[in-house]
């Protein structure tokens, strides 16, 4: 039988912060406000936001539903937004780290200086995580959900030019984004074990599938945006998509450390299943490196 939102477990009682207003992000806060879960949805519009918390209550009118704004790529916004949350709970039950850029045609650079995608994707996510580890280790059960995405096969960390100074190409720059996200879900989970902090973490892609991100970057009339636009039939739904994150983020049958995406035509499209792990995600010194490198480019360590 193929996993659905309908095999969702009761979320009552618990606190999900998912990353992004549109697109996945939007689907992952209806499905677990319709679960019955506490949902905050964190982004960088307001205005997009407070839209995303809109439909969440047209669907869904007896949802518990806010917006905080945080930007993933302004270390100094991820430490309020963090600073924020632990004057407003006690605990965080389930974060997942959903939102992304892609490949914007020139290169561009956070507050931080760090390169867009990377910045963003990735160590904007790093950071977060770093904040609200004392408030996920209060949860009973509590799950981080990083977002890779099938770019990730292609991807390759070049530790000697992290922020692509060197030469920018949009797809590579977005490709090891994404396979750093997967590393980082690994070690986090290796590392929660040996520390015990009671956390599980897990990694999930949506395969290919219609959301913004595509027109948002590149631009709707770049080539990547064009073919999104005429080749729609081409890509599934974003409700769809979703589905493997929040496996990953529900499920009593996702393991930690495990992987997961659609299930037919190469991970492209379907329903949740295991996915298969790209050679480059399983080499746990480029994980640690990567860890490592990632501490002091946020100043941020877990501990």
């Amino acid at each position: 039988m193929h996993w659905k939102t309908s095999d969702i477990p009761s979320q009552q009682g618990r606190l999900a912060v998912v990353t992004g207003t549109g697109g996945l992000g939007l689907e992952d806060a209806l499905a677990l406000a319709r679960a019955g879960g506490e949902v905050i949805i964190a982004g960088r519009n307001p205005r997009k936001g407070t839209d995303a918390v809109a439909q969440v209550l047209a669907e869904v009118p007896t949802a518990s539903v806010r917006f905080e704004q945080v930007d993933l790529a302004s270390l100094a916004s991820v430490e309020d937004f963090a600073t924020r949350l632990r004057s407003q709970t006690d605990k965080v039950d389930l974060l997942i780290n959903n939102a992304a850029v892609m490949t914007p045609p020139k290169r561009e650079q956070t507050s931080d200086g760090f390169e867009l995608q990377f910045g963003t994707n990735y160590l904007g996510h790093f950071a977060l995580t770093a904040r609200l580890l004392p408030l996920l280790r209060k949860s009973r059960h509590a799950r981080v959900v990083s977002l890779s995405s099938v770019a990730a096969r292609d991807g390759k960390m070049d530790f000697d030019d992290l922020q692509s100074q060197r030469g920018y190409t949009p797809m590579k720059a977005y490709g090891q984004s994404k396979l750093a996200c997967l590393l980082f879900a690994f070690e986090l989970q290796r590392r929660a074990e040996a520390n015990q902090w009671g956390i599980t973490s897990i990694a999930a892609h949506p395969g290919i599938s219609r959301t913004d991100l595509l027109h948002n970057a590149p631009g709707r009339w770049s080539a990547a945006g064009i073919s999104r636009s005429l080749f729609w039939f081409l890509f599934q739904p974003a409700s769809q998509g979703a589905l493997p994150t929040l496996y990953a983020a529900t499920s009593p049958d996702a393991k930690g450390g495990g992987y997961y995406g659609p299930d037919t035509l190469n991970e492209m499209r379907g329903f949740p299943a295991p996915s298969k792990v790209p050679p480059r995600a399983r080499e746990e010194a480029a994980a640690q490196r990567l860890w490592r490198e990632s501490e002091q480019l946020t100043r941020v360590s877990f501990g």
